[in-house]
């Protein structure tokens, strides 16, 4: 027998783009179900352990994103689960953000409880119900059957745009031409890192590290993160098609995630090619950990404390929706008159084939707009998506997906999904001026043009 749930807005997807859709819904009066296939929230912030959280302001140090994902780092500060956001030693951006994802796990629930959002953990959507130009509902597989969750909004914060796809609305997926998507990595943390060390080999041979590395300031900075090592990566030889090492410090003080790993040409939207890419990436850990145990200075007492749950997807599907956010309307910080978020994160492509990552910063202010219209299908009329999955093209994407980014347009589809629910209209139908009205209440940054309209 199948089980009945009823709610006004379904969230699908439990990262932290769902997370703050689903408490942005139920903070607007809208009966709000949240549903994750794993026994916890956090998405790749905490399966996939991707960490720190980058980047809330532009290249000039000026935040961009604020609303909900600021609340959550004031009160992760709070409880001493964060130090807020800091200067960005790689010199990638300006700031990243550093978190601890277990208290993540905890403080996002406690904030979806607050919300009153009903949270349905260890259930997957395996089929969705379409009528015309509606979903009905999407069906759920359980540990106690089968559920069939009905709702009025959808939001599908998946980040593989699973709802959009069983719904039939239209996908896309990787670069034009040959649809190859970025690499997935499988990260893992260390312990035992003599942090100090490490910083002080970078001041003593900075043609080793990244050229954008701040070595005027890292003296007196806390190393947030490491680039480089570009000779012992190339004397190790390791059959891993990338340039360079790159890990970031903390939670604790000996502590460090590596983002290194590269597992090329495989679909994470296949379960016989993710199920590869699983096994490969735990392989390239191993052989990654050897090789900084033995060759990098700080590294030599370190051992492996902890290995994603699952390997870290940067791009499978992506909805076509009723704009699709061009590489252009990033790099010229373009301005929209439907703008719901905006980010300051430059474009970054890791090779789909090669060993490089292909970057480009947002030129003007240093950051661009993402329009309402990216997070609307086409077709199905009460359906938003958030997060990994908006409508962009490839090289977009490589913006939008960080997580910053995908916590402001979870903020956004959350907020038209109560807006819709409350007017009795589609998320297409509603007035744009309300929605970016009531985001500013909710401390979402548009700009100032919008901001003072």
């Amino acid at each position: 027998m199948t089980r009945v749930i009823d709610a006004d807005v379904v969230v699908i997807g439990g990262g932290p783009a769902g997370v703050n859709a689903a408490i942005a819904a139920g903070r607007n009066g809208a009966r709000t179900v949240l549903i994750e296939r794993y026994g916890f929230i956090g998405g790749m912030s905490t399966a996939a352990l991707v960490y720190p959280w980058m980047t809330f302001h532009t290249v000039e140090g000026k935040q961009v994103i604020q609303g909900i994902a600021q609340e959550m780092i004031d009160r992760l500060s709070a409880m001493g689960a964060s130090p807020g956001h800091l200067r960005d030693t790689v010199g990638f951006v300006h700031t990243i953000t550093p978190y601890h994802p277990e208290v993540y796990k905890i403080l996002a629930i406690d904030m979806l409880k607050e919300a009153g959002v009903k949270l349905i953990l260890h259930s997957f959507v395996d089929h969705v119900e379409v009528e015309g130009d509606r979903i009905q509902s999407v069906q759920l597989t359980s540990k106690s059957g089968r559920i069939d969750v009905r709702g009025k909004v959808f939001v599908d914060s998946t980040g593989d745009a699973d709802v959009a796809y069983l719904a039939g609305a239209p996908c896309l997926q990787g670069r034009a031409g040959d649809n190859k998507t970025q690499p997935m990595t499988m990260k893992f943390r260390m312990r035992g890192v003599d942090l100090n060390r490490v910083k002080q080999y970078m001041l003593e041979h900075p043609e080793e590290f990244y050229h954008k590395t701040p070595f005027d300031e890292l003296a007196d900075l806390p190393l947030s993160g490491v680039l480089g090592f570009y000779k012992h990566w190339k004397e190790a030889d390791l059959p891993i098609n990338r340039d360079q090492v790159l890990f970031f410090t903390g939670p604790a003080d000996d502590e460090v995630l590596v983002n290194t790993t590269r597992v090329q040409g495989l679909d994470g939207t296949n379960v016989e090619q993710l199920t590869d890419a699983e096994e490969l990436g735990r392989k390239q850990v191993m052989m990654v950990a050897d090789f900084m145990t033995s060759s990098l200075p700080g590294f030599e007492k370190a051992s492996i404390s902890q290995v994603g749950a699952q390997i870290g997807i940067r791009e499978t599907r992506r909805i076509d929706g009723r704009y699709s956010l061009q590489v252009a309307d990033v790099l010229e910080g373009r301005r929209f008159d439907d703008v719901i978020a905006r980010s300051g994160y430059p474009i970054d492509i890791h090779d789909p084939s090669g060993n490089g990552v292909t970057a480009a910063w947002v030129k003007g202010d240093g950051a661009y707009d993402i329009p309402y219209r990216c997070l609307l299908p086409k077709i199905i009329d009460n359906l938003l998506c958030a997060g990994r999955c908006i409508s962009t093209t490839h090289e977009a994407l490589a913006t939008t997906r960080l997580t910053p980014s995908c916590m402001a347009t979870g903020q956004a589809a959350g907020t038209a999904a109560g807006i819709a629910v409350l007017r009795g209209l589609t998320p297409h139908q509603i007035d744009v001026k309300e929605l970016q009205q009531k985001l500013i209440e909710g401390h979402a940054h548009l700009g100032d043009a919008i901001a003072f309209q």
